[in-house]
């Protein structure tokens, strides 16, 4: 009776023990973050067809089938970011590492490293119409931002001074933003900073909002993007330019801009910032002014002039 008694607490124990660890797995799983690389376009996804191991026929239905898992993910109490999956990134990567393209556990790996690495966007209930734009702006902005810094990085130093000539170009850079948030004022700004270069057109968008009494609050993220593509203009001695919209309660929006020229922001008359704004970028057309907005000339930031050697 003793042995059969010990055996029966022995088997309880066991059950209990088992009970636990399950539960206890569940939680962990449940604090453990999740990412997805997704295929935002039918081009990318017609790419990953050629995978044996990939089995989706249909962009459509792997849209719904990937935001019926955000779905599940997020009923479960789970946090999880959506990653945007390139092919020819993918394909490179696994090159590299000599990984198994087509097998799940290459893809798996690939996510991992965009997520640690790459812009990503936290999935909190959004349809993957909200979403998937949100990522793909962010991709565009890290790859601006990612070419900028190399253009920069590969300057060299001044064959005057002897100083990091991408390094002062940043410094200048930010700078002039400084002041132009201080002598903006209050209210909601949004700034574009558009700098030619060789092989594109490098574009940064800054988002900022300032009180009565304090300084301008701003996303550091997107701060050290528009830094450095106007650094970029500042440094190839490039002809940029920086558009500022801001918005206040109970008036109308007010456009300024400015020329980039010499390592300075040189404001730009009330036609220029109107023929700017009011002009198709891609035809070269005009466009119909917007209700509501004024379009200014730019003010004077009050910007210290650059040394001379650079």
């Amino acid at each position: 009776m003793a042995q059969t008694r010990n055996k029966q607490t022995r088997n309880k124990r066991a059950t209990i023990h088992g009970r636990t660890g399950t539960t206890m797995r569940r939680t962990l799983r449940r604090e453990a973050p999740t990412t997805i690389g997704l295929l935002t376009d039918e081009q990318d996804f017609a790419a990953m067809r050629h995978y044996r191991t990939f089995t989706f026929d249909d962009h459509s239905v792997y849209l719904q089938q990937v935001e019926g898992l955000l779905k599940a993910l997020a009923a479960q109490g789970m946090h999880t970011t959506v990653a945007l999956f390139d092919p020819e990134e993918y394909a490179e990567f696994c090159a590299e590492s000599d990984i198994t393209a087509d097998s799940p556990a290459g893809r798996s790996r690939f996510t991992a490293e965009i997520a640690a690495a790459g812009a990503t966007v936290a999935y909190t209930g959004q349809p993957l119409a909200t979403l998937i734009p949100l990522l793909v702006s962010r991709a565009v902005r890290r790859a601006t931002w990612e070419y900028a810094t190399m253009l920069l990085a590969g300057l060299g130093e001044c064959a005057d001074c002897g100083e990091d000539v991408g390094r002062a170009a940043f410094d200048r850079a930010s700078h002039l933003l400084l002041r132009t948030l201080e002598t903006a004022g209050p209210g909601t700004h949004h700034l574009v900073c558009s700098t030619p270069t060789d092989d594109e057109q490098l574009l940064a968008a800054l988002h900022t909002e300032r009180d009565m009494s304090g300084p301008a609050r701003l996303d550091s993220a997107e701060g050290a993007e528009f830094v450095t593509v106007l650094a970029v203009g500042i440094a190839l001695e490039r002809r940029g330019g920086v558009v500022l919209r801001t918005s206040a309660p109970g008036s109308p929006d007010r456009v300024h801009g400015w020329r980039l020229t010499r390592g300075s922001l040189a404001p730009l008359t009330a036609g220029e910032v109107f023929s700017a704004y009011c002009t198709d970028a891609d035809t070269g057309e005009p466009v119909s002014p917007e209700s509501g907005v004024e379009y200014c000339a730019g003010f004077d930031i009050g910007a210290d002039e650059p040394e001379p050697h650079h």
